[in-house]
């Protein structure tokens, strides 16, 4: 009797677990964008950036209005516009997801081997600072790759555990985050905080979730070896709207 009471508990944990697993949503996709946390925002509450003010400074909404730049290795990877740090000023380009007029769009290439990368990414605060997006629960961008180009893009959400400004990490940018693959066409993508991972096996705090009360901004990555890239981002919202 006491092992068929232990076997109905095990067995019944097992489901409770597995009906948990199947509600948690730690993807991109149409489940994201039905749960609670990709659900859309009013667009003056959660928009970010959607480039058609034709300038590197994104939305001026809650409290936002940072700017767009590039970032690049030194191991010979290169990206169009000029990284920030070689004094280039990031600039949008024409043509956009959903009928609109303009997107932030790069393009370039990755060294073949060494510590390589490269992206385009956007602060929320300028001067650079953290922000508190507590009231929000994910982010949600149209993307997609241009003809030839690598799919292979990291979103990544630096916080305060991450970024060296936060000044908490000891191996750092290794930021929360998502492996993406792209597509030729637009294509929309939800991803709430809860499904964004740090990269295994490196990074100095190792926290178990990101700080959204606490975050610096949002980049897409590229690390391919050798690859070529032309990579398109816009209509960039918050979602799942807190109080």
């Amino acid at each position: 009797m006491v092992k068929q009471f232990s076997l109905a508990v095990a067995l019944l944990a097992i489901a409770l677990a597995a009906s948990a697993c199947k509600k948690r949503v730690a993807v991109t996709g149409a489940e994201a964008k039905s749960s609670e946390a990709g659900r859309a925002c009013p667009k003056d509450v959660g928009l970010i950036a959607d480039g058609e003010n034709d300038s590197n400074q994104i939305a001026d909404v809650q409290g936002r209005g940072g700017y767009w730049y590039t970032f690049v290795d030194d191991a010979g990877s290169a990206v169009v516009p000029q990284a920030g740090k070689n004094g280039g000023t990031f600039q949008m380009t024409a043509g956009g997801a959903a009928n609109s007029q303009r997107s932030a769009h790069m393009s370039g290439t990755i060294a073949a081997s060494g510590t390589i990368y490269a992206g385009m990414a956007l602060n929320f605060v300028d001067p650079k600072g953290s922000y508190d997006a507590g009231k929000y629960q994910g982010v949600s961008f149209w993307a997609k790759r241009g003809p030839g180009s690598t799919g292979k893009v990291r979103l990544k959400v630096p916080d305060i555990s991450t970024d060296p400004d936060g000044k908490k990490c000891t191996e750092c940018f290794n930021d929360f985050g998502i492996d993406l693959e792209l597509t030729e066409e637009w294509t929309e993508y939800t991803v709430p905080f809860s499904g964004m991972k740090q990269m295994k096996g490196w990074g100095s705090p190792r926290p178990d979730g990101i700080d959204v009360s606490k975050l610096y901004g949002l980049q897409w990555q590229v690390n391919d070896p050798g690859a070529k890239f032309d990579i398109w981002v816009d209509e960039i919202a918050f979602t799942g709207c807190g109080g």
